[in-house]
């Protein structure tokens, strides 16, 4: 009779433990631990852009010792994407505001509250930058020497960056370029600098035109929208994430509202303004982190007047208000670093500085928290200017009509 009872008891203990395997309970929880991803940059091709999509060239001979490899932590993340892709292109394509209807998903997003992923996509889009082997190329984890990256093969074509994979292709990280101040792409870097942040006009720029063609071939959110559905159909089963600095923070920020996709954006311009320009239909909420520090100018829309070093150099840097949550690191208290001090707006500050510091930024935490844009931050963006009749019209260049 004792072995019986004992046999039945660990019956019962078993039947117990499986019950709560398959429990909604066990299942949420292990939802919400985070997961560690291994990306490598693609390394069996590497692709550029061109007309009709993306090209690969072979580069196994650039990583004789194999793939270079970097880890990440993730975590669940809500997303919202479009109903009906005809709905949102005619929502785009209209003069007026239509309401769509959105679903909401869960995917595998970057877990902002991590300081090592933070600085890992801080160092993607830095390297965005830059070639392999050049002096501002952050080798990640100690492990990248060589890359292939997406458009550099064309020195006319300004919209540059990386494609980074996950060890098992579950994840795909494009990082973007942002603005060089000197180089082959300077031009259309400020070109879409003063197009997407100006209060109107891109006053301080003569480049500035109203030809639609001249938007069309220059816009670099077209040519992320193309690339964007090219990366869908290479990885058709990935989540794909995105990232940049500046400018490339921006577009990353802007591509990740158009198709519902995690972004990180680091010292961004704001970008809601541009949004609006833009014609995109916002969804509830938008999986995109900006993170800056409060010293920088630019991501605050205080680099401004005729006297400011922007305005000097031809750029019309002035939107404040951004997208999705922010992480704003308080650099002025800790380092004592000065007000809109535009030296502190490089990725090599946050990379080598800001995202390198491991102390607690707030109580029992080593990243401060993410917080909501103030939604109400639009009504006072450009409060210095007078629009007249022309404030409450929308005005929007549409060259691309996002997913596909």
């Amino acid at each position: 009779m004792f072995w019986i009872f004992i046999i039945r008891f660990f019956s019962i203990l078993v039947s117990i433990w499986f019950h709560f395997l398959l429990s909604g309970t066990y299942q949420a929880a292990l939802s919400e631990r985070p997961r560690t991803l291994a990306f490598h940059l693609e390394g069996d091709r590497a692709s550029h852009l061109q007309d009709d999509g993306i090209g690969f060239v072979s580069q196994a001979s650039l990583f004789p010792d194999g793939r270079p490899t970097v880890t990440v932590k993730t975590r669940p993340t809500s997303v919202y994407r479009p109903r009906s892709i005809d709905a949102f292109v005619d929502a785009r394509s209209s003069l007026e505001d239509v309401s769509i209807e959105w679903d909401a998903f869960d995917v595998e997003g970057p877990d902002i509250d991590d300081r090592h992923t933070l600085q890992q996509l801080a160092m993607m889009s830095g390297n965005a930058y830059a070639l392999p082997g050049q002096k501002n190329w952050y080798d990640l984890d100690g492990a990248w020497n060589e890359s292939l990256p997406i458009g550099w093969e064309d020195t006319t074509n300004g919209f540059r960056g990386h494609v980074f994979v996950s060890s098992d292709n579950s994840t795909v990280i494009l990082s973007i370029k942002g603005t060089t101040l000197q180089g082959p792409t300077s031009k259309k870097d400020k070109f879409n600098d003063n197009l997407l942040f100006s209060c109107c006009c891109a006053r301080v720029d003569i480049s500035w035109m109203f030809s639609t063609a001249l938007v069309e071939e220059s816009l670099f959110y077209s040519i992320g929208v193309n690339l964007y559905n090219n990366l869908t159909s290479m990885y058709p089963s990935a989540n794909i994430w995105l990232t940049g600095h500046s400018l490339g923070g921006a577009l990353a920020a802007l591509l990740g509202a158009t198709f519902g996709v995690p972004s990180v954006a680091f010292e961004s311009p704001g970008e809601l303004l541009a949004a609006t320009r833009l014609h995109l239909p916002l969804p509830p909420r938008s999986p995109i982190t900006h993170v800056y520090n409060n010293a920088d100018p630019i991501p605050q829309g205080a680099c401004t007047g005729f006297g400011s070093v922007c305005a000097q150099s031809g750029f019309a840097l002035e939107t404040k208000c951004h997208l999705g949550k922010k992480i704003v690191y308080d650099t002025m208290g800790a380092y004592g670093w000065r007000a809109s001090d535009v030296t502190k707006h490089t990725i090599r500050e946050v990379v080598t500085v800001v995202l390198a510091d491991e102390r607690e930024w707030e109580p029992g935490r080593h990243v401060p928290l993410a917080v909501d844009e103030d939604p109400d931050c639009l009504a006072s963006e450009c409060y210095k200017w007078e629009f007249g009749d022309f404030k409450n019209k929308n005005v929007s260049f549409q060259p691309a009509l996002g997913p596909s």
